[in-house]
């Protein structure tokens, strides 16, 4: 299954989950960004940081890992990546680290270099076979929770989830969204499958051809729209062209470009 993938769509479009995660659900996610940062020393990218973009030096950033597969160097890598940024970016904001694995006996805990700093406040470790009632009271956990649920459970669990996601949202579009990664999550599990028969099994072929379903999938689309010209913009800037070489590849206006660019400069 493309965990990685997944929880990149889960962070990005619904931040709101990962505080829910660590025991925060009353953080106000407007204030922070799900993004990634480069690290010059080494030539590498670091993923998976929420960084505030208020100017409230109290607020923590965040590192989140997600790790599906036995790493023995997990923790190496991890902590290394965590100072090399402190070291070039030399943020305002206290550094918290999240680290989520399906089950404990993934971890490779490596006590003896790093026991003391696992220990600490500002790394969480999640364990999602351990949620418990946090899966079943929390609607963003307990899609976090539907990744690693057995097929012949999934299915039950996420009709469930789309059942409360029409309860609790009000907004149709974001919870048209969240009703496709619902599916987005079953599709990837059951891959022999079609979407249709995923459909039907989790009764959505009807709501799909509701008027407001409709609506709400072509504001979504306009926004994955702007989110990709975004990525784009971004890494041809990186490359050093110009903004008039991306506007004519991209066939956009060239305002549109610059005020992207604008965008990427200050989130940098």
């Amino acid at each position: 299954m493309k965990t990685d993938s997944i929880f990149y769509q889960i962070f990005l479009n619904f931040p709101n989950i990962l505080f829910e995660l660590i025991n925060q659900p009353n953080t106000d996610t407007k204030t922070y960004e799900f993004t990634s940062r480069e690290v010059k020393q080494l030539s590498f990218r670091l993923d998976g940081l929420f960084l505030p973009i208020d100017n409230d030096s109290n607020k923590p950033f965040y590192l989140v890992e997600v790790q599906f597969q036995p790493d023995e160097e997990l923790y190496y890598r991890l902590f290394a990546e965590l100072f090399l940024y402190l070291r070039q970016y030399q943020p305002s904001s206290p550094w918290r680290i999240v680290v989520i694995y399906p089950s404990r006996s993934l971890e490779k805990e490596q006590n003896h270099q790093f026991g003391n700093i696992l220990a600490l406040n500002q790394v969480q470790r999640i364990y999602l076979d351990e949620l418990g009632e946090a899966a079943t009271g929390s609607l963003g956990v307990g899609v976090v929770k539907l990744v690693i649920e057995s097929e012949n459970e999934a299915v039950n669990l996420a009709k469930s989830l789309i059942s409360q996601a029409k309860e609790e949202i009000n907004e149709q579009k974001i919870q048209q969204e969240l009703i496709d990664l619902i599916e987005t999550i079953i599709v990837y599990k059951l891959p022999q499958k079609s979407r249709k028969e995923i459909e039907a099994m989790l009764g959505l072929s009807e709501l799909k051809k509701t008027k407001v379903y409709q609506e709400a999938l072509a504001e979504g689309e306009e926004i994955g729209e702007q989110k990709t010209n975004f990525k784009a913009v971004s890494n041809m800037i990186r490359l050093g062209l110009s903004l008039e070489t991306i506007a004519e590849y991209l066939d956009l206006p060239l305002e549109e470009v610059k005020r992207l660019a604008k965008e990427i400069k200050k989130g940098n």
